[in-house]
């Protein structure tokens, strides 16, 4: 199987100084069985904001499927296709879900992509190869409900030894986006964050303490929830004053704030940081991965400028890559620390700030650096 892709590059006829140029979008599907719909799903709104089914292409043919969009140059662009669930998004040439594709918008662009074969349409023994399983043990808490916002699952990971009759209790880490940081089968792109395989490997070499590790599912309101607007505030509410208390009832937790953390990445990220600036005294630190603190319409930033209170006893970890959406994210992230320092937290005692050059905004990259903040936040 292959997944080729070829650029074409058109120099716009017009004035240099133009400052919006053409994207288009053609997908060839060669597969073998007839293709209704595809779609294209990516980190701008004319993508969708990774819905898979939101925006349809334009069918010319049987196989040959279209559409145009104007970006801002400059623009960076991260996306994928789908037939309209990421249970049918497009493989690569080794049958597995792809990185995302990127492009940095300069010029009047055409992207034609030829897809061979389709994740749903694989027979058994070549199902796409996951990158990573659930390690240890796991609990499932279905369609927990809170007024306000949709219905989520909770999945529960703990440590080894947790089940040993003793008294021992832990510290809990709640983390956004929970279906794709245990589970591949369940992650959207079809990798996941290896928490389970991290914490496991350093728990067992006793580098950091023992810890539960709780991850919230998110929803199809997915963006308004994770930033500082109704819904989020509800989200809020949800974990404070509902999903924490069950947590702290039904499992051996050290309930205190100095041993309640939250985590994610990119608008995760950003509502990890909400969280905690929000709640100081119900966690005490934040894992913010390529978090989203101002970008487009979103500005975090203003409103840790603005607080005038007394610095707040909380400490904050902060990463990003170098590549793609990270590259944009990168001056909001970069404003937050100066901010930050700026209320008087010092780089490396309560705000820890690193930079990985070559990383993409994926959870293949997040993966590979999330021992850091484990190390920082629960080292022995």
């Amino acid at each position: 199987m292959k997944y080729l892709v070829i650029l074409i590059l058109f120099n716009s006829c017009t004035l240099i100084g133009q400052k919006v140029s053409t994207v288009t979008i053609v997908v060839k599907s060669n597969s073998a069985v007839t293709i209704d719909s595809i779609f294209i799903t990516g980190n701008v709104s004319e993508f969708g904001i990774w819905n898979p089914a939101a925006v349809p292409l334009t069918k010319v043919s049987d196989t040959v499927w279209t559409k145009s969009f104007d970006f801002k140059k400059g623009e960076l662009l991260e996306f994928k296709f789908t037939r309209g669930s990421w249970q049918t998004e497009a493989l690569n040439e080794n049958n597995m879900v792809p990185d995302n594709h990127t492009l940095k918008v300069s010029t009047d662009t055409t992207l034609i992509f030829d897809v061979y074969q389709w994740q749903d349409q694989l027979e058994v023994g070549d199902k796409p190869i996951f990158e990573g399983q659930i390690t240890g043990q796991v609990f499932y808490h279905k369609n927990f409900v809170f007024e306000g916002i949709e219905p989520r699952d909770i999945i529960v990971w703990v440590p080894p030894g947790y089940n040993e009759l003793n008294s021992e209790r832990y510290p809990v880490l709640y983390m956004h986006d929970g279906q794709n940081i245990f589970d591949p089968k369940t992650s959207a792109f079809g990798i996941d964050w290896q928490v389970d395989e991290t914490a496991t490997e350093f728990i067992l070499e006793d580098q950091i303490e023992p810890l539960i590790i709780v991850g919230i599912y998110n929803t199809i309101n997915r963006s308004s929830e994770y930033n500082e607007s109704d819904l989020g505030k509800i989200y809020c509410e949800f974990i404070t004053n509902q999903l924490k208390p069950f947590i702290d009832k039904n499992y051996k937790t050290k309930p205190g704030r100095d041993n309640t953390f939250t985590g994610g990445s990119s608008a995760g990220g950003l509502i990890s940081f909400i969280l905690l600036w929000e709640n100081p005294d119900v966690f005490s630190g934040a894992i913010c991965i390529s978090p989203a603190f101002k970008i487009n319409e979103i500005d975090y930033v203003n409103n840790v400028e603005e607080f005038s209170g007394d610095k707040k006893p909380i400490r904050i970890y902060i990463d990003n890559g170098g590549v793609g959406l990270e590259e944009k994210l990168q001056p909001g992230i970069d404003e937050m620390a100066i901010t930050l320092m700026n209320k008087g937290f010092i780089l490396e005692e309560d705000l820890f700030v690193y930079y990985y050059k070559t990383a993409k905004h994926s959870e293949k990259y997040w993966a590979e650096r999330f021992w850091k903040p484990l190390k920082i936040f629960l080292g022995k």
